[in-house]
């Protein structure tokens, strides 16, 4: 144990931390929404990035989610192997793989490096998958005796009850991508196309209460976000992994 005297030159003073601050103040956020451009053009290139891969993966993530479903057979497990395998890696692993494609392409450092990596990712088809098999398979036969086809079962009476499911990928493929970091650093190298993520992370500290206020905007869409869809997020995830394929 210390003595007190000793210890005494070491302590410049007392800290006193307030959950509630005294003065309240608006500033930052004036400044960054309205003052600096720069935050708005970040924001908004994140909005252009993730919202077309969220629509996008549901989309194809249905379809084939739906022929997995319906198509029986060892090449349909073996590709439906592959998928969870893909699914497994983390994004590190096939970064490299990204670039080269994208390089080969011709697409690097534009936006379509980024959408359609995320507009084929598994992880959808996996989740949507489970999700549609524990639809009775009774009900699709009543269908197709009726003389419906493929798409009407599919579209009328599929995707209907993988309502919760639908919800769920989309908050999670948001939340993912809103936040991405390493996508964009490495394959997108213009500086006025990276998102808000890239932007907050590279603020020095002279503007840290700016960076906190714009991390503060940046946190709204996926809290309203999560906030409207909770409830289908937890029945989704629920379900989807309650039944074995």
């Amino acid at each position: 144990m210390f003595d007190k005297d000793s210890t005494s030159g070491y302590r410049s003073g007392t800290v006193t931390l307030k959950f509630i601050p005294d003065k309240v103040t608006f500033s930052q956020y004036i400044n960054g929404l309205v003052r600096s451009p720069d935050y708005l053009l970040k924001f908004w290139n994140s909005v252009v990035l993730v919202v077309p891969i969220v629509i996008f993966q549901v989309a194809i993530a249905s379809v084939a989610a739906y022929g997995f479903t319906r198509w029986r057979g060892k090449v349909r497990a073996f590709i439906f192997f592959f998928y969870v395998i893909l699914m497994l890696m983390p994004y590190q692993v096939t970064l490299v793989p990204n670039f080269l494609v994208s390089k080969w392409l011709g697409i690097l450092n534009t936006r379509w490096a980024i959408v359609l990596p995320g507009v084929f990712a598994p992880f959808s088809v996996f989740l949507l998958t489970k999700y549609m098999r524990r639809i009775p398979y009774s009900l699709i036969e009543a269908a197709k005796m009726e003389g419906a086809g493929e798409w009407y079962i599919f579209t009328r009476i599929c995707m209907p009850q993988c309502r919760a499911a639908t919800y769920s990928i989309a908050i999670l493929v948001f939340i993912d991508y809103w936040n991405m970091v390493e996508q964009p650093l490495i394959l997108l190298n213009n500086t006025d196309k990276q998102p808000l993520s890239i932007f907050l992370s590279q603020i020095n500290t002279g503007e840290i209460g700016l960076a906190f206020a714009m991390a503060t905007v940046y946190m709204i869409p996926s809290l309203l976000l999560f906030l409207h869809g909770e409830e289908y997020l937890v029945e989704g995830i629920a379900n989807s992994g309650s039944v074995k394929g």
